[in-house]
């Protein structure tokens, strides 16, 4: 049997990214034959690739990678945030994120083979190896503009593009990396509230309504208190009726000392009154108002700039400040593992397992 050496291990390791003692223990299987040890590896390593298919990445990092006028942003997973802090991970990103933006496709998603698209099969089995935890490449997607910026937050917990269009100088440049970062705080569902579609301003609507009837306290008054009206005579405990007798004078207090029961059942009988509580003109009031709040919320060019000096210029007066011709096409904000699954660590049980 021929003697394996400390230079031929080093020599396996590094044409392979295999442990040491795998190195040494598939050379030994070979009696030193190189090619057959690389072989052995493989066969190996295939294996535990494998293996580790059914386990749960949802930590990661997200990257940019930009040409011209387009840029895209990745999302790949890692099982722990450890390894998502590794260089080599993070250069192995970083790759894909590069070969996603040569890539023909514009947007690829969960549950879309992505390895096949971006042709990285080899690659991602080797790094899994390598590294020693499943890697899954969950999502990319591209925006092109006359202006495109990116932000990464939190060492690539979040990553953002904004494209624009009607300027492309360094002062719109600046400003849509501005933009982005307002993305990455404040996380708004779209660009423009005319980016929803009727049945989305509908059922945000339907929202706001069920919300408002499910909480008595914040009714306009006179709906309110032909509620208490109704719920004093019909439902409330004789408790109930002597806190509401002792405190209606300070109606603002009255929910701190009604009991649960009592505040359900006001809730209770406005949804059981929903079709005449929803034609009151006070009450429809009420619901735009909520409406137009929420908008501000979840539209970006409705926001607040988180720079703003004054603490109140939106967005849209801020690009309007910087270019009146500037416009925001497209945002796309992936932040690490939203919508996954998490695993659950438990490390004094897994301990216990292993020692039990």
């Amino acid at each position: 049997m021929a003697a394996i050496t400390a230079a031929m291990v080093k020599e396996l390791r590094e044409s392979t990214g295999a442990g040491m003692m795998e190195c040494k223990k598939a050379l030994t299987e070979t009696d030193g034959n190189m090619e057959a040890a690389v072989e052995v590896l493989k066969k190996s390593g295939a294996a535990k690739v494998e293996k580790k298919a059914s386990r749960i990445a949802a930590e990661g990092i997200a990257r940019v990678a930009a040409e011209g006028n387009t840029a895209v942003v990745v999302e790949v997973n890692s099982e722990t945030d450890f390894v998502a802090k590794n260089q080599v991970f993070q250069d192995f990103v970083q790759d894909i994120a590069n070969k996603a933006l040569k890539s023909d496709v514009e947007k690829a998603g969960d549950g879309e083979d992505l390895v096949s698209i971006l042709g990285v099969k080899a690659e991602l089995d080797e790094k899994t190896l390598q590294i020693g935890e499943k890697l899954s490449l969950r999502r990319f997607e591209k925006a092109t503009g006359d202006v495109v910026a990116s932000y990464i937050h939190g060492g690539g917990k979040i990553g953002v593009l904004v494209a624009g269009v009607g300027a492309s100088d360094d002062a719109a440049k600046e400003a849509l990396t501005n933009v982005a970062m307002q993305v990455a705080a404040m996380n708004p569902t779209y660009v423009a509230r005319e980016d929803m579609s009727a049945d989305e301003l509908a059922k945000l609507e339907e929202i706001i309504v069920d919300s408002s009837l499910n909480d008595p306290a914040s009714l306009p008054k006179p709906i309110l208190n032909e509620l208490i009206g109704k719920a004093y005579a019909e439902k409330w405990s004789a408790e109930d009726k002597a806190i509401y007798d002792d405190k209606k004078a300070n109606m603002q207090y009255l929910f701190n000392f009604l009991s649960k029961e009592a505040a359900a059942a006001l809730a209770e009988l406005a949804l059981a009154d929903k079709a005449n509580i929803t034609s009151n003109k006070i009450f429809d009031g009420l619901v735009k108002g909520r409406v137009s709040k929420q908008l501000k919320e979840i539209c970006l060019l409705d926001q607040t700039y988180v720079k703003a000096e004054d603490g109140k210029q939106t967005v849209a007066k801020y690009l309007e400040s910087v270019n009146k011709d500037l416009k925001i096409t497209k945002m796309v904000r992936f932040e690490v593992g939203e919508g996954m699954e998490k695993k659950n660590e438990d490390f004094a049980a897994e301990v216990a397992a292993q020692l039990g």
